[in-house]
C-alpha cells in the first residue's frame, strides 16, 4: 500500500515537473520572440528586389513591429511551505460515580463539573484539539441520574465537558448501554447539540461503524482528523455483535482497518482510534490489545491508538508499521480522568491517568505525527474531586484545599513512573494552541 508520504511526494513530483515545464516553454518562447524580431538585422546583408546593401539597410521599421508581443517572464517556483505543528490532547475515562455527581450538584438542582476539571483546562482548551474518553451514557430524559454499577449521567456533564474545551469524545465501552437504546441516543442527541463530535456509538447501523471527521485549521495550514471508537465488550457478557447496530465492536482488526482506509479515501490526513479494551485494573497489557495493535501498525491505516477500559495508565509504545512506515504510538490505557477511583477502594494507579499529546505536522500536502508524549493527572477523591496536574503537586507548595499528602502523591507518582517512565514525559503546556476545529456533520 502507498503510504501517505509517498503520496504527498508523488503530488510534489509532478508539481515541479509542471514548473519544469513551464519554465522550457517560456524560454522556448523568449528565443523564437527573439529570433522573429531580429530578422531585418540579418536581412540587412541581402540584396533584396534588385536594391543594393545599403538601401536595404535603409529601409525603416513599420508600426507592425511595435505590435508584436512582449515576452512572458519566466516563472519562479515557488518556495515550499513551511511546517505549522498542531496539538491533539487526549484523556483517560470520564467515569462519574456518585460521589463525582454529588460534589457537582448545585444548589439549585443543576450540575457543574468544571470546576473539577478547571486545573487542566491549559491542557485541554489550550490545545489545537482535544479528544475525551466518555465512559458513560446520559440518563434518558426525565428520568433519574444513576452510577456505578449502572451509570446514567445527567446533561451538564456533556456542556461541562464543551466548556472546558473538548472538542469530541469516544463514545464505545462497556457501559454504553447501561441505560438502553434511550440513553445512548440521549447522549448522542446532547453531543449533537453543544457541538461535541461523537465516535464508537450511533442511531443508525452506518453513524455507528463511521468515523468523525473533524477540520483543523490555523495559521493558514489545516488539516482533516477521524476518529474511531470501538469496544470489545458491554456488561451484559454477551456477543458484542448483537449490539453492532448502536455500539461498534471490536472483535478482529480488520473492520477497524476497513474504516480507516474509508476515512482516508474520504479526505482523512490523521486517523486515530480510541479502543475500549483489556483488563481492568491491569497496568500490563493482555494478548488480545498487543495482536491487535500489532495487526492496525501493520495495516498502514492508523496514526495513533489511545486506549481506554483498564482504569490505571498502560504502557506507551512506539510500534513498527504505521501511515508512514516509521512507526505507530499506541497508549494501550490512558488510565482515570474524571472518577472517585483511587487507593482506597481500588488500585493506587487509579488516582491517575495520562494525558497523551500527539504532535501533528503540517507541510504542504504531507501530514504526520511525529511524536507522542504525556502529562499525568491526579485526582483528590476527598477534596472535592478535583483534578491536579501532577508535576504542579510534585513541585509544590501544595494548594489550598487539597487533601493528599505529599508522600500520597509521591507514591502515586512512582506508581506512574513504574508503568510508563519518564522518556516520553512532557509537562509543558500546549504551545501551539488556537486552530479552528469543525465537527463535520455526518449527515454532510
Amino acid at each position: 500500500m502507498t503510504s501517505r508520504r509517498d503520496r504527498a511526494l508523488a503530488r510534489h513530483q509532478a508539481r515541479r515537473r509542471g514548473i519544469l515545464l513551464l519554465g522550457g516553454i517560456a524560454l522556448a518562447l523568449v528565443i523564437a520572440v527573439g529570433l522573429w524580431l531580429g530578422r531585418d538585422t540579418f536581412a540587412g546583408d541581402q540584396v533584396a528586389d534588385g536594391g543594393t546593401p545599403t538601401e536595404a539597410a535603409s529601409v525603416q521599421p513599420t508600426d507592425a513591429a511595435t505590435d508584436e508581443p512582449t515576452p512572458e517572464p519566466t516563472q519562479t517556483p515557488e518556495p515550499d511551505p513551511e511546517p505549522v505543528e498542531f496539538s491533539l490532547v487526549m484523556a483517560g475515562d470520564v467515569l462519574p460515580h456518585a460521589t463525582v455527581n454529588k460534589n457537582a450538584l448545585q444548589a439549585d438542582g443543576t450540575y457543574n463539573y468544571v470546576p473539577m476539571m478547571e486545573r487542566l483546562r491549559g491542557y485541554i482548551e489550550g490545545a489545537d484539539i482535544a479528544l475525551c474518553s466518555l465512559e458513560v451514557p446520559l440518563a434518558p430524559e426525565g428520568e433519574q441520574v444513576s452510577a456505578y454499577p449502572v451509570f446514567g449521567a445527567p446533561a451538564e456533564l456533556i456542556t461541562s465537558l464543551k466548556e472546558i474545551g473538548w472538542d469530541g469524545c469516544a463514545t464505545a465501552t462497556n457501559h454504553s448501554l447501561d441505560r438502553g437504546r434511550p440513553g445512548l441516543y440521549r447522549t448522542l442527541d446532547v453531543m449533537d447539540e453543544v457541538g461535541l463530535g461523537h465516535a464508537g456509538t450511533g442511531r443508525t447501523p452506518e453513524e455507528t461503524a463511521s468515523a468523525q471527521f473533524y477540520e483543523v485549521e490555523r495559521d493558514g495550514a489545516s488539516f482533516t482528523l477521524a476518529h474511531i471508537s470501538a469496544t470489545t465488550f458491554h456488561n451484559d457478557y454477551v456477543d458484542p455483535m448483537d449490539f453492532a447496530d448502536v455500539l461498534n465492536p471490536l472483535v478482529t482488526a480488520q473492520p477497524i482497518i476497513d474504516v480507516a482506509h474509508a476515512a482516508r479515501e474520504a479526505g482523512a490526513d490523521v486517523v486515530v482510534f480510541t479502543p475500549h479494551w483489556g483488563q481492568e485494573y491491569w497496568k500490563e497489557t493482555d494478548g488480545l490489545q498487543r495482536e491487535l495493535a500489532s495487526a492496525l501498525a501493520a495495516s498502514g491505516e492508523i496514526d495513533v491508538i489511545l486506549g481506554g477500559h483498564a482504569h490505571v495508565p498502560q504502557p506507551l509504545v512506539k510500534l513498527d508499521g504505521g501511515a508512514d512506515g516509521d512507526g505507530m504510538w499506541v497508549a494501550y490505557s490512558m488510565g482515570n480522568f474524571l472518577s472517585n477511583q483511587d487507593e482506597q477502594c481500588c488500585n493506587i494507579a487509579t488516582a491517575t491517568g495520562q494525558m497523551p499529546r500527539a504532535t501533528i505536522v503540517v507541510e504542504g500536502d504531507d501530514v504526520a505525527i511525529t511524536d507522542v508524549t504525556w502529562t499525568a493527572n491526579m485526582v483528590d477523591t476527598q477534596g472535592g474531586q478535583i483534578l491536579y496536574p501532577v508535576h504542579e503537586l510534585l513541585a509544590g507548595p501544595l494548594p489550598s484545599g487539597i487533601t493528599l499528602t505529599q508522600q500520597r502523591i509521591t507514591d502515586r507518582w512512582n506508581a506512574m513512573t513504574a508503568i510508563l517512565g519518564t522518556d516520553q514525559y512532557d509537562t509543558s503546556l500546549p504551545a501551539t494552541g488556537g486552530a479552528t476545529v469543525t465537527v463535520v456533520s455526518r449527515d454532510g
